[in-house]
C-alpha cells in the first residue's frame, strides 16, 4: 500500500468528483503550488493510484436502454478457465464491469444493451456459445441510482 498524506488524499477526492480541475483549482484544495499538484499527480499515476481518468457516460443517452447484473457460474474453477474469462470480459465491450468473487456465482457482470433483443443476442454469442459457461442469472436494472467510482480515501 501507497502512504498518502492529506494533500494527496485531498487531490484524489477532488479529482474523483471532477477530473477536469485546473492546477490553480487543485492548488487551493490541496493547499499546495500548481507546480507541486502536478508533480504529485504524476507521481499517483506512475505508482498505479490513478488507474485512469474517465468520464461518465449515460448509457440511455448513447442508446444503451438497458442494464443487466449477470451471476455467471464456470464449469469448473481451473485457472486457465478462469484467466480466459477475465480476457474474454476485458475484450467485450458490452460488459462495463466484472468482478471475479466468491459466493454463489464466480463472477458478476454489468452489462448494457439497445434492447431485450440486443441483451439476448449478446447471451447468445457470449455465454450460450462458451462451453467454460455452467449458467447464468440475469437482473435487470430498473434504475441507475447512483454511477461512478469515487470512494472514501483515509489518511493513515
Amino acid at each position: 500500500m501507497i502512504k498518502l498524506d492529506r494533500a494527496d488524499v485531498a487531490l484524489l477526492e477532488a479529482l474523483q468528483v471532477n477530473c477536469r480541475l485546473t492546477s490553480e483549482e487543485l492548488s487551493e484544495i490541496a493547499h499546495l503550488s500548481p507546480t507541486a499538484c502536478q508533480r504529485r499527480l504524476k507521481r499517483l499515476r506512475a505508482e498505479g493510484v490513478i488507474e485512469a481518468d474517465i468520464s461518465v457516460v449515460s448509457p440511455k443517452a448513447v442508446g444503451r436502454q438497458i442494464t443487466m447484473i449477470v451471476l455467471v457460474s464456470l464449469e469448473r474453477e481451473r485457472v486457465d478457465i478462469v484467466d480466459r474469462f477475465k480476457a474474454a470480459i476485458r475484450d467485450t465491450r458490452e460488459v462495463m464491469i466484472g468482478y471475479y468473487v466468491t459466493g454463489d456465482a464466480d463472477f458478476i457482470l454489468v452489462i448494457t444493451a439497445r434492447d431485450m433483443e440486443g441483451y439476448e443476442q449478446f447471451t447468445r454469442r457470449f455465454f450460450y456459445e462458451n462451453p467454460d459457461i455452467k449458467g447464468f442469472k440475469t437482473m435487470v436494472v430498473m434504475d441507475r441510482v447512483k454511477a461512478g467510482f469515487a470512494f472514501p480515501i483515509d489518511v493513515d
